[in-house]
């Protein structure tokens, strides 16, 4: 059994980020709407309109060369 989610293959620990995105945005937009506001709606919204700008800042983040062409 692996100890670290450092040792899964990349696609999965990207996959594990976003969906730990998603949870916290579903919990903003739930208090926002003070009731839940479920899983689906929550990637719907997220996906719509924060994936991309997330996506993108990640990858800058995780690549120094990236970064440095950008900045």
């Amino acid at each position: 059994m692996m100890s670290s989610t450092s040792t899964y293959p990349l696609f999965y620990r990207e996959f594990l980020a976003e969906r730990q995105e998603i949870l916290r945005h579903k919990w903003l937009l739930s208090e926002k709407a003070g009731t839940d506001v479920g899983f689906e709606r929550a990637l719907t919204h997220w996906v719509i309109h924060h994936r991309e700008k997330w996506r993108k800042t990640r990858r800058l983040s995780e690549d120094p060369v990236l970064s440095a062409v950008v900045a």
